[in-house]
């Protein structure tokens, strides 16, 4: 499943984030209706966080410049000074998709709103 997940959020497939929300939205639903197991929780709750780490890591490639990544900062709400230091970050993609920042501006609802579902979501949804 994670080898299909990172397929799909691959940053250098060329797709644009509305096909890259609508791929993932047609996966997990296959998915979480195939195996419909109980004991699934923890193991969706996992592969969410993961999901979101790389889809975060998407986005902060896409920033590419300084400046750019400064206005998209602010744009979600961060403060200026911190908004300026992290934007100058030389940390890896995967490294800074980690953040609180960055956890905190591209959050749940603000990936949520993107297009993006989760999994542990839907399981609720077909499991009630």
């Amino acid at each position: 499943m994670k080898a299909k997940i990172k397929a799909l959020t691959s940053r250098s497939n060329g797709m644009g984030n509305t096909a890259r929300a609508e791929n993932m939205k047609r996966y997990m639903l296959g998915w979480i209706n195939y195996f419909k197991i109980p004991d699934m929780k923890k193991l969706l709750q996992i592969t969410d966080e993961w999901m979101r780490r790389r889809i975060r890591m998407i986005y902060w490639k896409q920033w590419k410049r300084v400046k750019t990544r400064f206005n998209m900062l602010q744009t979600l709400g961060v403060q200026v000074q911190k908004g300026w230091e992290f934007a100058n970050t030389r940390k890896s993609y995967w490294r800074t998709s980690k953040s609180p920042i960055l956890d905190k501006s591209l959050g749940k609802k603000t990936i949520k709103s993107l297009g993006f579902p989760f999994f542990s979501d839907y399981y609720r949804q077909v499991t009630a």
